[in-house]
C-alpha cells in the first residue's frame, strides 16, 4: 500500500543547502563564520601572478584599525568587527537592515609566501593583502644554450 507524506520543500532546500556548503567547505576549506549562522562574511578574491599572491577583501564601512590580519602556516586569517551606527532624529523608519558583528575569513594560500614581506593596504572599503612568493617557487626563465 502506498503512503502519502507531506512535502516540506523548505526542509529539503535546507538539507540541499547544508550538503552544498559541506561540499564547498571540503573543497576550499572551512569558513569560520557562515552568513546563515547570523554573522557577516566579507567577499574575498584571491589572485596569483609570477611574483605575488594577492587577496582582496570587501570591508565597506569598517575602520581598518578594527581589522586583524595574520598568517598561520599556509592560511591567511582576516578578523574584525563591523560596527555600524546611524542615528537620524526626526525621521520615521519603517524598515532598517543593519548588519554588524564580528567576522572572520580564513583563506588557504596555494604557494609558500615570504611572511616578512607581506603588505596590507586599505582603500575605499577594500583591503588588499600582497604576499610575495618565496624565491624557490617563483618561475624562472631558463636560457637555452646552443652548441
Amino acid at each position: 500500500m502506498l503512503e502519502l507524506a507531506p512535502w516540506r520543500p523548505m526542509k529539503e532546500l535546507t538539507t540541499l543547502r547544508r550538503e552544498m556548503d559541506r561540499l564547498w567547505e571540503d573543497f576550499f576549506g572551512r569558513r569560520e563564520l557562515l552568513a546563515d549562522e547570523g554573522g557577516w562574511v566579507p567577499a574575498v578574491d584571491v589572485s596569483e601572478d609570477k611574483e605575488n599572491v594577492t587577496v582582496r577583501a570587501e570591508l565597506p564601512g569598517i575602520d581598518p584599525k578594527e581589522v586583524e590580519i595574520s598568517l598561520s602556516g599556509d592560511t591567511l586569517n582576516i578578523r574584525g568587527e563591523k560596527r555600524q551606527r546611524t542615528e537620524k532624529k526626526g525621521e520615521n523608519f519603517h524598515r532598517i537592515e543593519t548588519r554588524w558583528g564580528r567576522f572572520s575569513r580564513s583563506i588557504r594560500i596555494p604557494v609558500p609566501v615570504d611572511p616578512d614581506k607581506i603588505e596590507a593596504r586599505y582603500h575605499n572599503g577594500v583591503l588588499i593583502v600582497t604576499m610575495p612568493k618565496k624565491e624557490e617557487v617563483r618561475p624562472r626563465q631558463i636560457e637555452i644554450k646552443t652548441s
